[in-house]
């Protein structure tokens, strides 16, 4: 089976949050519902020296994260019914609403927030690759919006070869978890997972 995945480059995302938005429209979702979100994670502060100057160690980055389609991905295993399931022609992990019962134990498993409730149709909705615009040789919406570029999706495997295995920036989860489909290229303000220097700047908008 080929496992998708996606490429995040820190080093060229600005927070624009194009693919955000650019997601939410092509799948029309409701207020306060965001499949690819995008994390402002900063810290630092004033720091003074022993001759009376100061001096900063302030930073500050963003990572735009949708569901990661894990190799093992905590919200197949929570689903009660199979509603959650990964395709087995490209490893995406997607939703069968028509079997879901929006018990929500999906979300409460996956440590990436990926699974989210549509309080209009009472079922699970996430992020599903952009499934039927790949089939017909194009890219997911996010990838295609992002005016930087710093948005790639293929088979994990190439780009692995290509941008390493890196996942574990902060803010998100340690990758060892589920085995995240995703690469994230980093810049020189990057923080690894379980970082304490920092924090997340827009919770709200993240849905935390």
């Amino acid at each position: 089976m080929a496992q998708m995945g996606f490429y995040v480059d820190t080093s060229k995302c600005t927070g624009c949050k194009t693919c955000q938005l650019s997601c939410k429209d092509k799948n029309d979702l409701p207020v306060g519902m965001n499949w690819r979100r995008v994390y402002e994670y900063s810290g630092g502060d004033w720091v003074q020296h022993e001759d009376g100057t100061f001096s900063n160690d302030v930073f500050a980055y963003y990572v735009s994260i949708s569901c990661n389609h894990c190799a093992q991905p905590a919200c197949t295993k929570a689903c009660p019914t199979g509603a959650m399931h990964k395709r087995e022609e490209d490893g995406l992990v997607v939703v069968d609403d028509t079997v879901c019962v929006g018990c929500r134990y999906c979300e409460m498993a996956c440590p990436y927030g990926a699974p989210q409730f549509n309080p209009v149709k009472k079922v699970m909705s996430k992020c599903n690759g952009c499934y039927e615009r790949v089939a017909t040789g194009q890219k997911p919406v996010c990838v295609e919006s992002c005016p930087l570029r710093a948005l790639e999706f293929g088979p994990i495997d190439e780009l692995r070869a290509r941008y390493g295995n890196r996942a574990d920036i902060a803010p998100l989860p340690d990758q060892t978890l589920t085995n995240p489909s995703v690469i994230i290229g980093t810049s020189r303000n990057s923080r690894l997972s379980g970082d304490k220097e920092g924090k997340i700047e827009n919770p709200q908008e993240v849905g935390l």
